[in-house]
């Protein structure tokens, strides 16, 4: 496989056979994100994206069991390039089961239904969508793109199609109206009512717009007490059918997994008790991004 500069996937695809069909974010501009700000975005050319899975397919096709389709939210490619590329991915791994990519509201709704349909059906079956907050201020002053209703819309959209949706939200990111943040947030979570859910703890990352705010007073990470508040209100107050939730990120100070909502009781017992000290966090030098 060739790959330009930084890969990145969530953490659930871990083990995923990654393939980069387009090269960095057609968006760009979220003010906490430095993942493809060393790109100019382009959509990789058809054939080479072909060749890689041919190369893979020689390598390791039967061993591949999930295909993430990189990079920062590869939906916006055309349909031209995408089912040629399901196409040749279910043809080449037999034992492939999910194929998944990012994705931005915007390009949910930019494409029919038909055409997700379409999607569906050649294959790709996974969403990861981080709107981050559900709070439109916080969403405006982090230069996100998509309000809220811009997500719930296209999770209704996707989930029609029967494409799963991955939803991660980001602890900390609006210091000045936290309350707001997370209980906006948890009302999100229940709008878009995600198959998965979420939480990463925002991290200044050097040369982002954040971290000029940062220097310059403007911005600073919430103590942890107050990020294990805003994850205890969204736990509280989410309501999804039925979803798996996680905070396993390495960013995260506390690694928490469940059920929402038939875990609840036992996750808010759980950030209660690290509130009060009684089970210990994950230490500043073993977290990360």
């Amino acid at each position: 496989m060739r790959y330009e500069g930084r890969i990145f996937r969530p953490p659930s695809e871990a083990d995923a056979l990654i393939v980069q069909a387009t090269i960095g974010c057609s968006w760009n501009h979220c003010t906490y994100c430095d993942m493809y700000s060393d790109k100019q975005f382009r959509v990789r050319a058809l054939p080479d994206v072909l060749a890689d899975l041919e190369q893979a397919r020689l390598a390791v096709g039967g061993r591949v069991e999930k295909l993430f389709v990189a990079d920062g939210d590869a939906l916006v490619m055309p349909m031209d390039h995408w089912l040629p590329l399901l196409e040749r991915a279910q043809a080449g791994f037999p034992r492939l089961g999910r194929v998944s990519c990012y994705a931005m509201a915007r390009n949910i709704l930019a494409k029919s239904e038909d055409e997700l349909l379409a999607l569906r059906a050649a294959g790709l079956s996974r969403f990861y969508i981080g709107p981050e907050s559900g709070d439109d201020a916080t969403l405006k002053s982090i230069a996100k793109g998509d309000d809220a209703a811009a997500h719930v819309a296209a999770a209704a959209k996707a989930r029609a199609a029967g494409i799963e949706c991955s939803v991660i939200v980001l602890l900390g990111i609006a210091p000045e109206r936290s309350e707001e943040h997370a209980r906006a947030t948890a009302e999100l979570i229940t709008r878009m009512d995600p198959a998965f859910f979420s939480a990463l703890t925002v991290t200044i990352v050097p040369g982002t717009p954040l971290a000029k705010l940062a220097s310059r007073g403007r911005f600073a990470v919430p103590e942890i007490r107050a990020l294990l508040g805003e994850l205890r209100t969204m736990v509280e107050h989410a309501n999804p059918t039925d979803a798996l939730f996680r905070t396993n990120h390495a960013s995260n100070y506390l690694p928490l997994g469940g059920r929402l909502p038939a875990d609840r009781g036992r996750i808010l017992a759980t950030i209660d008790a690290a509130l009060d000290g009684r089970i210990p966090l994950r230490p500043e030098h073993a977290r990360g991004l």
